[in-house]
């Protein structure tokens, strides 16, 4: 009896947000959805921006999830694995930015052996539990690849075959949807209703640069001292006698694009430094602004969180501005098809 109760008041807290009664009726809105693994909510803006209504969201780390309840006004629910699917309320859309370290190439590549790879699952468990019109997947390029196709080729069997949906998927760049960002990721969308006809966006090739992003005076705290900067130098000069490319990356205002910022960025900006040589100052870091607007975050915004917490969540987050192409046509795709 104390393990049930015990694991009852677990879901209870998890659930504490959300009431189902406190929903309102769905003819208020376009459609609902759920937004999982919602980290700050770089999935949840776009379909909002629709008219969604979103009914349910869940995300584990406490730091993300305060940044998320100052920007929407709601604290998501706690660890997916300890909420069952069926106290999930009704919906019609479901988006998952599922972890994507474990596919990453810049991690140990475990996949299903790591933990965070098995969040797949999760996904599977609530979809075959809800049974939604459609759902939105986002993670690392490097899924698609992993343990030589057999992990992505899992995944798709179960969707399209177990669960029955229609599926596409493709690579996209946040760089050709208008952010100076060199940023892949897969989008993996799936209809119910096996008629309905989707097709990713096209590029949008608006002309990116950086100076566009960049803040007019930058505190100086960002600028690397000496000794981080000859340190990257020295690593970079090392790396490249040893014949592979690993080191800094150095842009200025006119580069198209950046490299991919990650959730390590805080460690020592490695990837985007930004040059000031023409003020006689070593490069500088982005400041978190600048890594919300790479990441197509409206100054509006809320930072809400320290520089490191903040540098992780952008640098874990998705490019709200690729989400948006794709969530107009998968609601054109949807009302076309008179789902709703």
């Amino acid at each position: 009896m104390e393990a049930e109760e015990k694991m009852n008041n677990e879901i209870e807290n998890n659930m504490s947000l959300f009431n189902v009664e406190n929903i309102p009726d769905n003819s208020q809105y376009n459609f609902k959805y759920i937004d999982l693994f919602a980290g700050i909510g770089g999935i949840r803006t776009p379909f909002q921006n629709l008219g969604g209504k979103c009914v349910f969201s869940s995300e584990i780390d406490k730091y993300a999830s305060q940044t998320y309840e100052a920007n929407y006004g709601e604290k998501p629910s706690g660890d997916i694995t300890k909420i069952p699917a069926s106290t999930i309320p009704n919906f019609d859309i479901l988006l998952a930015g599922f972890p994507c370290q474990a596919f990453s190439i810049a991690g140990k590549r475990e996949g299903f052996n790591d933990t965070r790879g098995t969040m797949f699952f999760e996904v599977e468990r609530i979809l075959e539990e809800k049974q939604p019109k459609c759902f939105l997947l986002e993670n690392v390029k490097g899924l698609t690849n992993h343990d030589k196709g057999k992990t992505f080729k899992i995944m798709l069997d179960i969707l399209e075959n177990k669960l029955n949906y229609k599926v596409y998927h493709k690579v996209l760049n946040a760089k050709n949807f208008g952010l100076p960002q060199n940023r892949e990721r897969i989008m993996i969308v799936g209809f119910k209703n096996h008629n309905i006809d989707f097709h990713f966006p096209d590029d949008t090739n608006i002309p990116t640069k950086l100076g566009d992003i960049l803040e007019d005076n930058p505190d100086d705290k960002y600028t690397i001292s000496d000794k981080i900067w000859a340190s990257h130098q020295m690593r970079k000069e090392r790396n490249r006698k040893k014949g592979n490319g690993f080191g800094y990356c150095l842009f200025n205002e006119d580069s198209a694009y950046t490299s991919t910022i990650s959730a390590r960025y805080y460690k020592d900006g490695s990837e985007i430094l930004v040059d000031q040589s023409a003020k006689g100052k070593n490069p500088r870091k982005l400041t978190p602004r600048e890594a919300a607007r790479l990441q197509g975050y409206p100054d509006s915004f809320k930072i809400v969180v320290s520089d490191t917490q903040a540098y992780k969540q952008f640098g874990n987050s998705v490019p709200v501005n690729m989400i948006d192409a794709v969530a107009k046509k998968m609601y054109e795709a949807l009302k076309k098809g008179g789902e709703l």
